[in-house]
């Protein structure tokens, strides 16, 4: 069936099948749980939340990067590339996410990171490292300087005899976009299967894809959720600018550009990045340490913390008016595993202050 019931000749549903025609590599099984999370809603005084368990995506230790991928290897190998070169931070979901990708399909990866190299090898980038991707540190602190490194990684590869295929930071392109799209119609499935309406879908923003494809993806679907998101990498202003370019991008692929144009501009809710990109906040470790104290389940410091945080405080301050909600976990739990651990500080194992959040 069609979702929200749009017509097999319809505009909708041509792109629909214009996206299962676009070539992609099966590198998960879908679709990822929808859970519950009721101690935790009992904790942010009664609110009825889903956890869409991304992270629990059976490939590369998880993560929803993994969506977007299987877009982009289709198309990289459709183009007979030989490797796969992107880059980010060195904790990096996306990086490690696309070394796994690279080594599952034999091809070759080379990971640029911005910066220098890090006194210790831990977390995402030691990963990155295991599944054999070859590094490069631009010595620039400047995020943009990864992208100017793809591109001089490409030619240099390029002049060695080999078949490079540049992945923008986080994946953030129309084709990376596209695996979102589905994501959408799999919680919309999966929400008649389960008898539930959830008022809103909130999620992370970084580079922006995920936030577009879902928008793509509700225009498609025609339903009513509410989908905002928590600004944890770029100023709001910056976000939504990113968001609107890879969603139109997106939509122009799927023949429905006139479709989402008529939808509302993405939301997206700022003031939580704290210090900035990849440093933990306060408010995320608090929401890191409700959420793994409640319901057993880990968020990371970079995103799913930070924009667990800003739920709760948006509840808090009457701004987030739902009863339901979806929370898309993105994945990201191998950060816990960077660093010192100095900026999650021990606390009382007991949790009599739980029930008292609100």
């Amino acid at each position: 069936m069609t979702p929200a019931g749009r017509g097999e000749d319809s505009v909708v549903a041509r792109a629909w099948r214009a996206l299962e025609q676009i070539p992609r590599v099966g590198l998960a099984e879908f679709p990822t749980p929808l859970l519950r999370m009721k101690r935790f809603g009992a904790a942010l005084g009664g609110l009825d939340i889903w956890f869409k368990r991304d992270d629990l995506i059976s490939f590369g230790l998880g993560g929803n990067k993994v969506r977007g991928l299987e877009f982009l290897l289709g198309d990289a190998l459709a183009r007979g590339a030989d490797t796969l070169v992107t880059g980010a931070g060195c904790q990096s979901n996306h990086v490690r996410a696309t070394a796994a990708a690279a080594a599952h399909c034999g091809l070759r990866c080379v990971a640029v990171y911005w910066g220098d190299p890090p006194a210790v090898i831990d977390g995402n980038y030691r990963l990155t490292r295991l599944l054999g991707a070859e590094v490069s540190f631009t010595g620039d602190s400047d995020r943009a300087s990864v992208d100017r490194g793809i591109d001089e990684q490409c030619v240099r590869l390029r002049t060695t005899g080999r078949r490079p295929y540049a992945i923008p930071r986080g994946g953030a392109c129309a084709l990376g976009t596209l695996g979102h799209v589905l994501a959408t119609r799999e919680l919309f499935l999966q929400c008649q299967v389960q008898g539930i309406e959830p008022e809103a879908i909130l999620l992370a923003a970084g580079s922006g894809g995920t936030h577009a494809g879902w928008l793509v993806g509700k225009a498609l679907l025609g339903y009513p959720w509410a989908l905002q998101s928590i600004a944890v990498s770029r100023d709001a202003g910056a976000t939504i600018a990113q968001i609107q370019r890879l969603a139109a991008e997106a939509a122009s692929l799927l023949g429905v550009s006139a479709l989402l144009a008529a939808t509302a501009p993405p939301i997206v809710h700022a003031g939580f990045l704290g210090e900035g990109y990849g440093i933990p906040s306060a408010e995320g470790t608090d929401a890191i340490r409700l959420v793994a104290r409640t319901e057993g389940i880990l968020l990371d410091p970079t995103y799913t913390g930070k924009a667990m945080a800003a739920l709760i405080a948006l509840r808090k301050a009457g701004q987030l008016p739902f009863r339901s909600v979806v929370f898309l976990h993105t994945g990201g739990e191998p950060a816990l595993f960077a660093g010192d651990g100095a900026w999650l500080p021990d606390r009382a194992a007991s949790s009599p202050e739980l029930s008292c959040v609100l």
